[in-house]
């Protein structure tokens, strides 16, 4: 195997570098004892995480955010389990339409999704409501729920099922016991990139949400259009924080390589 030569090797750093930069400066913002966004020159505070605690609605959106994201990445999945395993399987009339329908939502922008839902919902009495705000993230998230599945369910040896089938396996049985473990990694690789892009769409939520369904990214959205502190950088790191504790543990837990790819650890 050909390794890396040294200008190869440099252009990873920087990529790695260009992409871990805003990170690392965000969340060494965070730790500024000033009043303004600044490095801590004087050395590091936690008095803008302390902040965080003096504004409720940001510990309301936040938990807001991750049952709306966790609800909208399940209905999305169960939906896309179904979808791209009749898509992956049969040839059928109309199979072309129905995947560009499902994956629609890619390709308008949310700008345009915001207005037709909020002109759609204030129709049929969903207006301002958790609701309608789930049902719009359904819809947003379930291409890429989709895709995902898709891709896994074309890898699977129908042989194997046929197999179980011959075996006297019932249909249900087949599914919980052959296909689903096949079909996993694409599944919670689907779930929580769906979860992911729900927790951080603002542009069509800012038109659906409501004082009652703020959502944190709108909730810091409307923030900073008011104000200009670090308090934005400290809710941001700790958001950092726990999407690398998370991850660190299912890495520990489960393995990642075999969560998302389907291969255990050697």
């Amino acid at each position: 195997m050909r390794k890396n030569g040294p200008l190869a090797l440099c252009f990873n750093l920087l990529f790695v570098i260009f992409m871990l930069a805003p990170l690392l400066i965000v969340c060494v913002v965070a730790f500024t004892p000033e009043g303004y966004l600044s490095l801590p020159t004087r050395g590091p505070s936690l008095r803008w995480f302390k902040a965080i605690f003096d504004y409720p609605e940001f510990v309301r959106a936040f938990r807001d955010s991750l049952w709306l994201a966790a609800l909208s990445s399940t209905f999305a999945i169960t939906l896309a389990v179904p979808a791209a395993l009749a898509i992956a399987r049969y040839r059928f009339r109309g199979r072309e339409a129905l995947t560009t329908l499902f994956m629609s939502p890619l390709m308008v922008p949310h700008v345009v999704l915001g207005i037709a839902f909020l002109r759609f919902f204030s129709q049929i009495g969903l207006s301002g409501t958790f609701l309608g705000l789930l049902l719009s993230h359904i819809i947003v998230v379930l291409p890429f729920a989709l895709r995902l599945v898709l891709a896994a369910s074309y890898g699977i040896d129908q042989r194997i099922e046929h197999a179980a089938i011959s075996l006297g396996a019932g249909n249900a049985t087949v599914f919980r016991r052959v296909t689903l473990p096949l079909i996993l990694p694409g599944v919670v690789s689907g779930w929580l990139l769906a979860a992911i892009n729900s927790f951080d769409e603002v542009t069509m939520t800012v038109f659906i949400a409501s004082p009652a369904t703020v959502t944190l990214p709108v909730r810091m959205f409307l923030y900073i259009q008011d104000n200009i502190d670090p308090l934005i950088a400290a809710v941001s790191a700790c958001l950092i924080a726990m999407t690398a504790g998370l991850l660190i543990a299912l890495d520990r837990i489960y393995g990642l390589d075999r969560l998302f790819v389907g291969s255990g650890k050697g």
